[in-house]
């Protein structure tokens, strides 16, 4: 059986399997649609719900000098929820300590200031050893397929086809509405 196993895997390595290659054996590609997480009320949020929806998954704080790009992430969502478009919010307090609040408090911060209404999700650690697994997933090439990369501050973005599967990430310096979003979401 292992003989057997190796044999395979040499012959997947030299593309022995006449036009088939390492790629296309029967290896299924793991999308973000196999994530359930808790949402900011402590509730499960299941990423196979949003099958067939562009996502934005952003990671947030409510003392950064990015917080108002809530605004911004808010009107994107007004304007394009209906259109299989969401936001995924994840606060975090891995950056200069700049989401300290509970989850209540963030959900309350998050409405009574920016009139937040897309998914917010609990708190979780984005990077280190903490690192949430749906967070391996988008930043990790071996885990996500497209590209690595590391989360550098709060309200990085990454965006995700209908199909669960990575297409790149923002940089936090980035507002939710610029151009090359926007085409995006609108693409089809």
């Amino acid at each position: 059986m292992i003989l057997k196993l190796n044999v395979i895997v040499v012959m997947a390595l030299f593309g022995l399997f006449g036009s088939k290659n390492a790629d296309s054996l029967d290896m299924e590609k793991v999308s973000i649609h196999s994530f359930t997480v808790k949402d900011i009320q402590g509730n499960d949020f299941n990423f196979a719900d949003l099958k067939g929806k562009k996502v934005m998954i952003v990671n947030t704080a409510s003392k950064c000098g990015f917080t108002s790009q809530y605004k911004g992430l808010q009107e994107l969502y007004n304007k394009y929820k209906d259109q299989n478009f969401t936001i995924v919010g994840f606060p975090a307090n891995n950056f200069l300590a700049q989401e300290p609040g509970s989850n209540d408090e963030i959900a309350s911060f998050c409405e009574i200031n920016y009139g937040v209404e897309f998914p917010m999700m609990a708190k979780i650690s984005v990077k280190e050893k903490k690192q949430h697994p749906i967070y391996k997933f988008l930043t990790d090439l071996s885990e996500n397929g497209v590209a690595g990369s590391s989360v550098k501050w709060n309200f990085q973005k990454y965006l995700i086809d209908e199909d669960g599967f990575l297409v790149r990430s923002v940089s936090s310096k980035t507002k939710p509405n610029e151009k090359s979003i926007v085409a995006w979401i609108e693409s089809n």
